[in-house]
């Protein structure tokens, strides 16, 4: 049944911070969305539905921004609970997201039962109140159809849904909601119980709560906190105590209270205890990013933005300072998480004491958790993952530090985990999570066997195949065969920036793919597809005045690029997250992108005080005489491509990078699922390879525009300078791309080739890198990670 059920239209019921930016994801998908709530007090017939307008015109203003794309706003319908309620007869799937009380909710659900179809999905997003209490009075097929959905804030980012079914809800309801929540709106769908806070917020609240009575009882300050529990390891840059602050503590405050009422049997349950400077900060109404001040705050002094730190034992707030342990220091060079947590956990000063402390009583309470709210462990570093943004969760770190030594470790301090590990390990598995045969295992604790996780078949994961499948690598990238003809080749270094070793590996496996496969598919399971070139190495160069090295640099560079291009087997490209300067071009020239939906894609060189020097201007001419029309539309055309190069324009969304022309309609696709993309990837690299792929040949047709766009260039940016919004460097930077743009000062317009324009971009690239207030861009860039404006 749950194969068949198609959702076209969705009704979410309530417009507040969750209603509004969860119709908004589901716009994002293509639904039609109808989003109610309530008639404002004393609203005329004009403004019966003024509080939902607002609601969604705050949303669709806000930053980070819920939509893909302005243009999906369209597919949202608004109205209210008095007027518009029989329209969700017309729903496929209702979803209430009104404010935290049992007696509202019931409410609305009374009123969804006049209205609904049969059969039609209902779901309460609550991070609280029990399911099971919802569906009292309601029908049989209300109950059998109702489930709770728990959407994390913001709903387009935090890929974690909790599904919650109650004992009445259909099977096929639940795997409905948990295939098409992963495949269709991108999200880590964790089956939980009915218990409280469920999983997530258990856990995480747990590991929140556990962290701030450390720092009541040892003095350990915030600064430490947060540099102890962030990136370092595999935590988000917000840490703890910045996270708490972006959250409200008042929020904290409610789901630590509400844990602390109602988790009776919690061996830890004196740690939902709010400490006493929390509630002291509650009282002040210091309850962060939305009063203005929480852990953290921020003034203008002398025009310049000071921040501070709250003293937690004086409650004062001092000036924020930069601090250092050293076995942090120790681990800079060991890009390796698993690598870097070993020395973390086993160091000797105030640091290793903290994740000693700490992850060792997280360790014990995520074991003690299981069977109470989820059978099984996975769900569980799943949720820490996806919804508070863990690059690994509890078992995964446990397992990192091995199991067995870690539980020696842990009896020492007077911690014991459930009896359930001690089994495990008795039954020789020494492990929570195994690889086999390309798939990823988890140890099933009620059949003491290994299980392949649910719902990953269809993933193609580099991690569970590169031990297997390895058919070359580099220091920087690695080849695998990812089955069927088709191999995969994925980037390595810091940020993913492409250099010789990553240049050499793209050439090594068009190579490859060239002799023996049909196509070559390149993608990588770091946090960004590639922040662009090595601009560290640009820089060393540009400064030895070592040119002749740097022009063969960048033509080799701009070699590759075209060799993706003209390779006689398809290439196809699947970024995510940021693929920037270098790694843009990149995509710039394959045969096909298969982007993940959250893609931060631009050409940003003019930053560093450059031009894109890896065809990345060549294709934005090209792609540009493929759109000229006869008349004005040419100039016009040709400002809008100049522009967006020259403002260094990023997509918010791979949507977006359609519209600024990094990403072409009817050729490229766009994919939400992030452990899909690899897949599709595949799948779309074999379809051009089956249909008969035929080797392009290289284009002498590119129409420029010549002296006429180059006019429009220079008195555009002369005119910017003129106003003081570019630095007369920019001038200079402006004029070199439109020079390259309009293919050189011609007197018409012309046809000319790539190799034609390669010369040109290469030749001013190398001139920017000989200007000094482009060296000093890429200095600032390097040492303090700002763009100079000089």
């Amino acid at each position: 049944m749950s194969s068949k059920r198609i959702i076209k239209k969705v009704a979410v019921l309530g417009s507040g911070v969750m209603g509004s930016r969860i119709a908004c994801h589901f716009a994002n998908i293509g639904m039609q969305v109808l989003l109610l709530d309530i008639v404002a007090k004393d609203a005329d017939a004009k403004s019966r539905n003024k509080l939902v307008n607002d609601a969604l015109t705050a949303a669709l203003k806000s930053n980070p921004s819920p939509i893909y794309s302005k243009s999906f706003a369209k597919n949202i319908t608004t109205g209210n609970f008095e007027d518009d309620m029989p329209k969700i007869a017309d729903c496929d799937w209702v979803i209430e997201v009104v404010v935290e009380r049992l007696d509202i909710k019931k409410l609305v659900f009374e009123q969804v039962e006049k209205h609904r179809k049969a059969s039609t999905l209902i779901t309460s997003n609550t991070s609280g109140i029990p399911i099971h209490l919802m569906t009292e009075g309601r029908s049989e097929d209300f109950r059998k159809h109702f489930c709770g959905t728990h959407f994390f804030n913001p709903p387009r980012y935090l890929k974690l849904l909790e599904i919650i079914p109650t004992n009445e809800t259909a099977p096929e309801v639940v795997d409905f909601l948990m295939h098409f929540g992963e495949k269709y709106l991108g999200k880590t769908t964790v089956l939980a119980k009915d218990t409280p806070a469920f999983i997530g917020n258990r856990i995480g609240v747990f590991s929140i709560m556990s962290i701030l009575h450390y720092a009541e009882k040892t003095g350990i300050t915030i600064e430490e906190i947060d540099k102890l529990t962030g990136p370092v390891i595999g935590h988000p840059k917000s840490a703890t105590f910045r996270t708490s602050d972006v959250v409200g503590l008042d929020t904290m405050v409610h789901v630590a209270n509400g844990l602390s009422q109602n988790v009776r049997d919690d061996e830890a349950k004196e740690l939902f205890q709010i400490p006493e400077f929390v509630t002291k900060m509650v009282t002040n109404n210091w309850l962060g990013s939305k009063s203005g001040q929480g852990f953290y705050k921020k003034e203008k002094v002398d025009g310049a933005n000071q921040f501070y730190t709250l003293d937690l034992k004086t409650l004062e707030y001092q000036p924020s300072k930069k601090v250092k342990f050293p076995s942090l220091e120790t681990t800079k060079t060991i890009d390796k998480l698993s690598d870097r947590m070993k020395v973390l956990f086993a160091a000797k000063d105030k640091a290793g004491e903290f994740y000693r402390a700490i992850f060792y009583q997280l360790f014990a309470y995520a074991s003690n958790r299981i069977p109470e709210i989820t059978d099984d462990l996975y769900k569980i570093d799943a949720a820490m993952n996806a919804g508070f943004g863990w690059e690994t969760g509890p078992f995964e770190k446990w397992d990192t530090l091995g199991v067995e030594a870690t539980l020696k470790a842990m009896e020492t301090n007077g911690l014991k985990p459930a009896q359930w590990v001690y089994d495990m390990l008795q039954s020789g598995a020494q492990s929570f999570y195994k690889v086999e045969n390309g798939k990823r295992l988890y140890y099933d604790i009620p059949s003491k066997t290994y299980k392949v996780i649910p719902g990953t078949e269809e993933f193609i994961l580099l991690d569970n195949i590169r031990a297997t499948n390895t058919i070359w690598k580099n220091s920087g990238t690695t080849i695998t065969d990812i089955g069927d003809g088709i191999i995969n080749l994925e980037f390595h270094t810091k940020m993913n920036t492409i250099g010789s070793e990553i240049i050499e590996g793209i050439n090594k496996a068009i190579t490859l793919a060239e002799q023996s496969y049909k196509g070559l598919v390149i993608s990588n399971e770091g946090a960004n597809f590639s922040a662009g070139a090595n601009v560290g190495m640009i820089f060393m160069m540009a400064v030895e005045q070592e040119f002749e090295e740097l022009n063969m640099v960048i033509k080799a560079f701009q070699n590759t690029m075209m060799r993706i291009r003209y390779s006689s087997v398809p290439v196809v490209a699947a970024p995510h997250q940021m693929a920037l300067g270098g790694g843009c071009e990149l995509c710039l020239h394959a045969d096909k992108v298969v982007a993940h939906a959250e893609l931060y894609m631009g050409l940003v060189e003019f930053g560093v005080g450059l031009i894109p020097g890896g065809g990345g201007t060549k294709e934005f001419a090209l792609r540009l005489s493929d759109e000229l029309q006869d008349g004005d539309i040419e100039l016009n055309n040709f400002r809008d491509r100049f522009l967006t190069i020259g403002q260094a324009k990023v997509s918010t969304s791979a949507y977006e990078a359609f519209e600024l022309g990094y990403l072409k309609k009817g050729r490229d696709v766009v994919v939400v699922s992030r452990n899909r993309v690899l897949s599709e990837a595949k799948r779309q690299c074999l379809v051009l390879a089956d249909e008969g792929y035929v080797q392009p040949v290289q284009r002498k047709d590119i129409k420029v525009l010549g002296k006429s766009a180059l006019g429009l260039g220079y008195v555009g940016a002369n005119s910017m300078y003129s106003g003081n919004y570019i630095s007369e460097h920019d001038v200079k930077i402006s004029q070199k791309l439109a020079y390259v743009m309009a293919g050189g000062d011609l007197s018409q317009p012309s046809l000319v080739s790539e190799e034609y324009l390669l010369n040109l971009e290469r030749e001013a690239f190398l001139q920017l890198c000989a200007e000094r207030k482009t060296l000093e861009r890429i200095q600032s860039i390097l040492t303090g990670g700002k763009v100079l404006r000089n």
